[in-house]
């Protein structure tokens, strides 16, 4: 095993909104600082390029999930962040410029420095747009900024669902059928500018698969239930997660995306099905899931992921 110096950071929204009981980032620190990592957590604002050299006035931070105030901050500290072992992109949607800033910055180390996932392949595959290589897999989509489109879409489709083509968490889906008004769309399109739009899935009401890759591994699974009344079934939006298996067709989907995110260099990955139809749903900015995998599975998958980042 490289010898390494027992440094990570950690890049991520403002630590306060980390939530204790479902995060994922909350369960990768646990495990790191297990390993004895020294933690330091930042924000992009934090970003300084200088000397051709990256730092960022990070947070030391200890973390324990077993109290209310589950992280303590030691100190503050401008970081070198190519003395960190590992760089944990970790910061939530939207994919906007302060975010492609982050990955240019940080793709100044990252020959000397693990970055996970790798900057350059981040600004590269923006989520949902990089399912338009996977559409056989994904029931009908489009993708447009143009009310007329939508039009056409929804007549010939009656049900359907647009969503933020940058969004994430479930956030701003919304519903429209023969009943939605020209209208109500139009002020959507001007809000959001260009969407995905799909054929409704009634199947949805009984759940979505969210799948766990690491390395091109399918690791596996959690269904998600969405809350009475609704269509979205992040957790995040009130879903419930449950414990699940994978169909053979479902596996043989997931496995073809997770192939193709390796090829990527994409180390860590979650994507999302309904009913063996892939839902355009590929997460490699900041996947979530594992901390309710494990509290299903009673498996920590937080230790997969460090032990094959060790062993690189």
């Amino acid at each position: 095993m490289k010898k390494r110096n027992k440094i990570i950071a950690i890049q991520g929204d403002p630590i306060q909104l980390i939530n204790r009981k479902t995060d994922t980032t909350l369960l990768l620190a646990l495990e790191a600082q297990r390993r004895s990592y020294k933690i330091y957590y930042y924000e992009t604002k934090n970003l300084t390029f200088s000397n051709n050299k990256v730092y960022a006035l990070s947070k030391e931070v200890e973390f324990n999930e077993n109290k209310k105030k589950f992280y303590f901050i030691k100190n503050l500290k401008i970081v070198d962040l190519s003395k960190a072992s590992f760089i944990l992109m970790r910061q939530n949607p939207p994919f906007n410029m302060d975010y492609i800033t982050a990955t240019y910055l940080l793709e100044k180390i990252s020959n000397k420095t693990q970055i996970i996932n790798d900057p350059f392949a981040v600004r590269n595959i923006p989520e949902k747009l990089y399912s338009i290589d996977f559409l056989k897999l994904m029931p009908p989509t489009i993708f447009t900024k143009s009310i007329d489109e939508i039009e056409k879409f929804k007549n010939k489709y009656k049900k359907i669902v647009i969503k933020p083509t940058h969004g994430y968490g479930g956030k701003n889906i919304c519903f429209i059928d023969k009943n939605s008004s020209k209208g109500k769309m139009t002020k959507y399109l001007n809000k959001h500018h260009h969407v995905m739009a799909q054929k409704f899935l009634p199947q949805i009401k009984n759940g979505d698969k969210r799948i766990f890759i690491i390395n091109g591994v399918i690791k596996g699974a959690i269904k998600r239930i969405p809350k009475k009344g609704s269509i979205v079934s992040n957790i995040g939006q009130g879903g419930k997660a449950v414990k699940t298996t994978l169909t053979k067709n479902e596996y043989r989907i997931a496995k073809m995306v997770a192939l193709n995110l390796k090829k990527k260099q994409i180390v860590f990955a979650g994507i999302d099905l309904i009913s063996n139809y892939l839902t355009g749903d590929i997460n490699i900015t900041s996947p979530t899931g594992l901390k309710n995998f494990r509290d299903l599975t009673g498996v920590n998958l937080a230790v997969d992921f460090w032990n094959f980042l060790e062993k690189r």
